[in-house]
């Protein structure tokens, strides 16, 4: 029997070498993605997924507004199929993109199926496993193959299907997403071996027992999945929330026992730092991820990851994952928690149907 957290820490640890994989295998489908897209004349698009892949729906329909101008909307799984009348399923003109680690999971197949009903346009998976039973229902779909995991909690699946969902918006962008997110790989290596000392601290630091990740636009996604990473491996308090909304009520959970996680963007930067140094002065303790230095460094209580990536904004998203992957693996251990098998969790969640009444 492997010891405890062995997946998890090998996991993460081979994000650098599985996100160039994952790279190379969309790059290969690029010829096939273009006849799909010309087949179909969307005008909509809708994300969905579940618990983490929720998540990464969100980060998608941010990418794909920004930069493809689609109207796009992220909604978990359970909605579309119990509140179709909300979510606003369309018709042939609207694209369902389905994210998936397993590819099994009952919400999310149920999600297809009322969506080919109800709306009847095409699906396109996001997944690791191009075998799975929503690979063989979708019209088109983009595998993170080396992304497969031992865990029960998505690390490198995470991330590497955020690099699927980044190159996808970048190449219908008319961008050349391959060679922009070239560099990917090398910056999350560069980052780890940087502050994996940084993570470890703050993890094994038991006088912070309330963890807080924020974020805005591309990141707020990021910062959920941060949290429910924190959450699932270490049973930690953690939260994540919309970075300016922190002011309205839950920083009123904020004390010495805190540590506040700041996801930064370029374009809100100025307004997001005031909500960090404004908790910094409540007594949190604060962990900044940004491009640049804030100019904050010296500062008590106060600790900085700088991505230094030069990499577009859009590009740039899921490099703020793997340093707060190595925090919640070492606060998990920490917390004598097996990271590796979270409790009461499955690796996939299999359910009886939602459409059986």
């Amino acid at each position: 029997m492997a010891e405890r957290g062995f997946h998890t820490f090998s996991e993460i640890n081979s994000q650098p070498d599985v996100w160039a994989a994952t790279l190379a295998e969309f790059q290969s489908l690029v010829p096939a993605l273009d006849r799909f897209w010309q087949r179909h004349s969307i005008q909509r698009i809708i994300c969905t997924g579940c618990g983490s892949t929720y998540y990464l729906s969100l980060v998608a329909a941010s990418l794909f507004q920004a930069l493809r101008h689609i109207p796009t909307q992220a909604r978990p799984a359970s909605e579309v199929v119990l509140f179709p009348e909300v979510v606003q399923l369309g018709d042939a003109s609207t694209l369902l993109v389905t994210i998936s680690r397993s590819g099994e999971t009952t919400e999310t197949l149920d999600a297809v199926e009322v969506f080919r009903e109800q709306a009847g346009g095409p699906v396109l998976a996001i997944t690791c496993y191009g075998d799975s039973s929503l690979a063989r229902r979708a019209d088109f779909v983009l595998t993170a193959s080396a992304a497969q995991e031992e865990s029960v909690a998505q690390t490198r699946s995470f991330s590497s299907m955020t690099v699927l969902a980044e190159a996808l918006a970048g190449h219908l962008a008319g961008l050349d997403a391959g060679t922009i997110l070239r560099p990917l790989p090398a910056i999350a290596r560069r980052l780890m071996d940087e502050y994996r000392s940084l993570a470890q601290t703050l993890g094994e630091t038991m006088a912070i027992q309330r963890f807080f990740f924020l974020g805005t636009g591309f990141l707020y996604g990021m910062a959920c999945e941060a949290m429910l990473k924190m959450k699932e491996m270490s049973l930690s308090y953690s939260e994540a929330f919309h970075t300016l909304e922190f002011r309205h009520g839950p920083m009123s959970m904020v004390d010495e026992h805190s540590l506040v996680i700041g996801l930064l963007s370029e374009g809100a930067q100025r307004h997001e730092m005031a909500v960090l140094e404004q908790m910094q002065r409540a007594g949190a303790h604060v962990l900044a991820l940004s491009e640049k230095e804030t100019g904050c460094a010296d500062a008590a209580r106060w600790h900085e990851v700088v991505l230094h990536s030069e990499l577009p904004t859009w590009a740039r998203t899921v490099a703020y994952l793997p340093v707060l992957h190595l925090l919640a693996y070492h606060r998990a251990m920490a917390n004598q928690q097996n990271p590796d098998r979270p409790a009461r969790l499955d690796a996939v969640v299999t359910l009886k149907s939602l459409l059986i009444s």
